[in-house]
This record gives C-alpha cells, sequence and structure tokens, in this order.
C-alpha cells in the first residue's frame, strides 16, 4: 500500500529548516562554541528526510493515462515544479474555480439575482387588468420556499385576482436542453437552463410499496412544502432493464421506471426539462391556496413590460458562489456563468459560446493561454486547462483574497483513509470528477506558512473511451480508482511542502 507521509516528518522538515537558518547566521561576538538551546528539539539536528521521487508515487497510484500538475511559490510566483504542466487536461469541476472569478469580475460580490412577478396592465381595487408574468433573472437558487413567500407577498400587496393570463418568461438567459449530451438521461446533475429555474431544475420522485404496487408521487419538495407537479410524469413498467427511459411529451416530462428496480420503495431527484413551465406550476399552486386563482402558465416570449408587484432577490452572488464550489452544483455554475458573459456585453447563444467567452477572458486577464472551455461547469469533457496556466493564475489572483474564502477544506487523510485532523498542510481548494477524471487545484500552506498554488489533473482517456451513454452511473473500477487518484494529490501535496518549505 503507498504510504503517506507522517505529520512528523512533515513537522521534522520544518524543524530542520529552521535549524538550517539558525546555524547559517554570522557570529555575533566570538567563534567559541555554544551551548545549544535546551529548547531546540532533536528533529532539527535531524538531516531533512528525502521526499519519494514523483515518478515512483504515480507509478504506485496505477491511473495509466495521464498525470500532469504545477505548484506555484504564491509570494514569489516561482514556478517550484511542474510535469505535463503544459499539456491540456479535462479539468472537470475545477472548471468551476475559473468560473467564480470570471463572474466575480463581470457582476461583482454583492450581485443578486431578481425573480419578478411583472402586472401588465394597470391594479383597480386588487385587480390586475391584465396579465402576470412570472419573470425569471437567471437565479440559481430560487426554490419552491422562495415561490411560496412570492405568492403570499402577491396577496399582501391587496391582489385578489388577475383578468389576464397567467405567463412565464424564461429569455433572460437561452434555453439549454441538457448541459452535456453524453451524460445518462436520469441524471439530475445534468438538466436544463433557462432565465427562469426551480430547485436546480429537478423534481423530486419517491415511491413506496403498497398491497396494490407503489404508490408514485413527483413533487418540487422543499423543507417547507411538496407541491405535486404534472410537467413532470412517471409510469411504472413492467421490466428489468433500462431503469429509466424519458419522453418529450410536447408541454410536460414522460418518464418511465422498471418496476424490478425499485425494490420496497426509495426517492431520488429526476432531471426537469420544462423548468419554466415547472416553475410556473408550483407558483400557481401557492397562488391559489391564497385566493388568486391562475390558469395554467403560458410562455411569454418577450421581455414583459409593466409593474414589478414582487421582487424576490437572491442572496449576493459571493454566498452562491461558496454554496457552488461547496457543492459543486453544475446549474449554479452554468448559469452564473452566463450571467456573467451577458453582462459583459457577449451574445449567448449556447453554452458553448459563452464558455468561449470565458476562456477569452481567462486567456486575457489570468494569462491562462492554452484555455479551451466549453462550459462554465465542468461537466462537458471536451474542455482542456493546462496545469501551469491555472496554477499561475490562483497564484496571480491570490494577492486579492476573493478565491480563497469561497473554497473548501480539502481533507487531509491517514493511510488507512480516517481523516488527520491535525495534518500540518492545510489545503483550500475545488476536487473535479468525472468518470476516470480527477482534478484538484487551490492552495496548500505548510508548517512554515508557505502558501502553495497548485493544480494536479489526471485522466485515463483509454478507460473513458470505453464508456457509453449508457454505462451505470458508476462503472466497474471507477470509484477505486478515483480513490488512488486523491491518495495521488495528497502525496504530492506533502512532498512539495517537504521539498520546498523552510
Amino acid at each position: 500500500m503507498t504510504k503517506l507521509f507522517s505529520r512528523r516528518g512533515l513537522l521534522g522538515t520544518a524543524l530542520a529548516g529552521l535549524a538550517s537558518a539558525v546555524s547559517a547566521g554570522a557570529p555575533a561576538v566570538s567563534l567559541r562554541p555554544q551551548l545549544r538551546p535546551a529548547d531546540l528539539d532533536k528533529a532539527a539536528l535531524r538531516p531533512r528526510p528525502k521526499a519519494p521521487d514523483p515518478q515512483a508515487l504515480i507509478d504506485r497510484a496505477k491511473l495509466g493515462g495521464r498525470v500532469g500538475y504545477a505548484v506555484v511559490d504564491v509570494k514569489t510566483g516561482a514556478l517550484l515544479e511542474t510535469r505535463n504542466a503544459d499539456m491540456g487536461f479535462a479539468p472537470a469541476s475545477v472548471t468551476k474555480t475559473v468560473t467564480a472569478l470570471y463572474a466575480l469580475n463581470a457582476l461583482g460580490a454583492g450581485y443578486r439575482f431578481r425573480t419578478r412577478l411583472i402586472a401588465t396592465g394597470p391594479i383597480e381595487n386588487g385587480v390586475i387588468k391584465g396579465d402576470l408574468v412570472l419573470t425569471g433573472g437567471g437565479d440559481p437558487t430560487l426554490d419552491t420556499d422562495a415561490l411560496a413567500g412570492m405568492a403570499a407577498n402577491l396577496k399582501a400587496a391587496g391582489i385578489r385576482a388577475v383578468t389576464g393570463a397567467f405567463r412565464v418568461f424564461d429569455g433572460a438567459l437561452p434555453f439549454i436542453r441538457v448541459i452535456d449530451e453524453s451524460q445518462p438521461v436520469h441524471v439530475g446533475y445534468n438538466p436544463s437552463l433557462s432565465g427562469l429555474n426551480l430547485n436546480f431544475n429537478r423534481v423530486h420522485f419517491e415511491w413506496a410499496r403498497d398491497s396494490g404496487g407503489y404508490t408514485v408521487t413527483m413533487d418540487a419538495r422543499s423543507g417547507k412544502y411538496r407541491p405535486e407537479v404534472r410537467v413532470a410524469r412517471m409510469r411504472i413498467a413492467d421490466r428489468a432493464a433500462p431503469v429509466y427511459t424519458y419522453k418529450d411529451a410536447g408541454d410536460h416530462d414522460e418518464w418511465t421506471v422498471a418496476a424490478k428496480a425499485l425494490g420496497k420503495g426509495g426517492a431520488r431527484w429526476l432531471p426537469v426539462r420544462y423548468p419554466a413551465s415547472y416553475a410556473g406550476e408550483v407558483f400557481a399552486t401557492f397562488a391559489r391556496s391564497h385566493g388568486i386563482k391562475l390558469d395554467q402558465a403560458r410562455p411569454q416570449s418577450d421581455a414583459p413590460r409593466g409593474t414589478a408587484v414582487v421582487t424576490h432577490n437572491s442572496k449576493a452572488l459571493s454566498t452562491i458562489l461558496r454554496g457552488m464550489l461547496k457543492y459543486s452544483n453544475n446549474l449554479t455554475a452554468e448559469l452564473v456563468g452566463m450571467t456573467a458573459t451577458v453582462a459583459r456585453g457577449g451574445k449567448v447563444t449556447s453554452l458553448a459560446a459563452s464558455g468561449r467567452e470565458m476562456s477569452a477572458w481567462a486567456r486575457t486577464e489570468l494569462g491562462m493561454t492554452e484555455a479551451s472551455l466549453v462550459d462554465h461547469s465542468g461537466l462537458g469533457a471536451a474542455s482542456r486547462l493546462t496545469a501551469e496556466g491555472l496554477a499561475r493564475a490562483l497564484a496571480k489572483v491570490a494577492s486579492e483574497g476573493k478565491l480563497e474564502p469561497l473554497l473548501k477544506p480539502f481533507v487531509m487523510r491517514h493511510e488507512n483513509g480516517s481523516t488527520d485532523k491535525g495534518h500540518p498542510v492545510k489545503v483550500l481548494a475545488k476536487t473535479g470528477t468525472l468518470y476516470f477524471v480527477s482534478s484538484l487545484s487551490g492552495y496548500a500552506t505548510g508548517p512554515d506558512n508557505r502558501q502553495l498554488a497548485f493544480a494536479i489533473f489526471t485522466g485515463n482517456e483509454e478507460k473513458r473511451r470505453a464508456l457509453g451513454q449508457s454505462a451505470q452511473e458508476r462503472p466497474p473500477g471507477a470509484a477505486a480508482w478515483n480513490a488512488r487518484s486523491k491518495r495521488l494529490q495528497q502525496q504530492l501535496i506533502e512532498r512539495w511542502h517537504a521539498v520546498y518549505g523552510s
């Protein structure tokens, strides 16, 4: 089994550096022998432990494919160590670090997304003489609770009826059917995108066995509410495989699930392909609970004009980005990225077009000359970043203090896999995972407080090519491969602090 560095070894390295610094000082008075300080640890007199050769670490990881990395001293900007550092790798969700910087630059940390209820006609005695339009502003965090609050606020504003139609407008951003066409049809991390989204565009599917077979529900679940919906429908099919099938029924999602795969009961989130209609249906349910009768939501093609009766503001962008990086939410990354492109004056016709805009920005503003991104989340495997480009970019922005507070701690582990809470190297980073792709990039600070910016990419293209779209969510061997890659990532970080720490 590959051994991780010991905490004692790393601390010994730091103390060895301290001893070297002490012995290198010029004599203050004479060259007569001096007593050693009584509190100087014996470890300080030991020679610096030899760090393992990086090639040996890579060989023991048995990942196949390619490994690339780069590590940069944040204070000096010096490039300390590299491997395949100018080679393009699929970055996976590490892409989201670039997206965060892109969005902060274009929108600002305090930016808030707006979702509005717009009355297109005059309001007389609590009656809207015209249409009511639920108008999206690209908010990636809009949820069922927020729509419930908007319905309550509509009632509080004195509205009791609408003479016209109830409409939904999602044109602030283009409709994107899926983030990545190569993904299985049922995975919740590959939903549709639009200017009006709800619950990360996922519907909660739950089933339970009863005496007559199964009871099935499809709802827009939140912490407080469970409104059932018709925009996504499920039918149980008498088969063993495939587990799920999907059909676009023209105005709703039509799913089937294999009965033999259900067991006694369970639940999962499925992607929604009609996000604006989904939000409209849920809002209408809450409006009716307040006595405001609304018909089925109709799509609105042009931005509505009129009076904003109710406005829901999201949390600040910095908070949204922190959640995006913590939970690696793909929908959030794509909506934030496209909104940033629009704010910069770019024309967003597709996700790929917005990805190209962000790539151009990264090349110009961050010096990532080889950046080529097809989206903002990293789900698309055709994206490419280089380890050196990303590591240098992170070192460059470190002094601004924008990204580091948004990153989450990378868990350092003992050899047996348990969490090493007292590990002397502290890492704030973003992970990235696709099948047989694992990446890690961020900042690592050792016992000597020397901060390193780094990027590590690993990928086995041969194993990825063997996967088809019908592949299971966890292909055989993928979990073990990913675990070995993460172990290698920690070993490389420990090596760098052992070699380059003071």
